[in-house]
């Protein structure tokens, strides 16, 4: 997974400053039980669904949240699930979760983002969660900073999302699994197209480099 040279989005490196109120890490065999602990203490996150969803097994009435849990920790020993985790005093309050189009093939409003070919992504992000504890704190902010940071360190590359347009309007949290578009744009996302009614497709490019927050 690298950038894609010649592109005409311009090659941003993700800055440090959204990041230094929290720490964030990635999701791997070391934060996974701080991970999980998060999880579990909000009942396995949108019905038991472990942040399974976007990853091709998904989730569904023939899969329980046991079933969800097993799955994530396997791709996540086997190195085929990545987050970037939001920490505050070490415990874990937060992440954004990203990964290759291949990790992360499910996506909402498929068939308008097949109607129009787009350059193939290196990278997708796909949710974002906060512990209901911290929202309104900037913690799916850091989390953003975390995840381009992450992408960076491991070669950069096209990243594309999915946010929800919330501007001048009042948006359920239920709407916005994948945070909002100012959000975005304010890491240097630029907008492609529209998918829904509110939901843009952005797309950035990451510059390789070990930028860990």
């Amino acid at each position: 997974m690298r950038g894609h040279p010649g592109s005409d989005a311009a090659a941003v490196t993700p800055e440090s400053s959204a990041t230094s109120r929290f720490d964030v890490r990635p999701l791997d065999d070391s934060t996974w039980p701080a991970f999980a602990e998060l999880v579990a203490r909000h009942n396995g996150v949108w019905g038991g669904c472990w942040c399974m969803g976007f990853h091709s097994e998904g989730v569904g009435r023939d899969r329980s949240p046991a079933q969800n849990r097993a799955d994530k920790l396997s791709r996540v020993s086997a190195g085929r699930a990545h987050a970037a985790l939001v920490f505050d005093d070490g415990r874990c309050i937060g992440w954004c979760q990203f990964g290759s189009p291949e990790e992360l093939p499910r996506i909402k409003h498929q068939r308008a983002y097949r109607e129009k070919p787009v350059a193939a992504p290196d990278w997708r992000i796909t949710c974002f969660f906060v512990d209901r504890t911290h929202r309104g704190e900037g913690v799916a902010d850091a989390a953003l900073a975390g995840a381009l940071h992450e992408i960076a360190r491991l070669g950069g590359g096209r990243v594309e999302s999915f946010p929800e347009d919330a501007a001048g309007r009042t948006v359920s949290g239920s709407f916005l699994h994948n945070a909002t578009l100012s959000m975005f744009e304010r890491h240097g996302f630029r907008r492609d197209r529209q998918l829904g009614k509110h939901r843009w497709l952005v797309t950035t490019e990451v510059s390789a480099g070990d930028a860990s927050p």
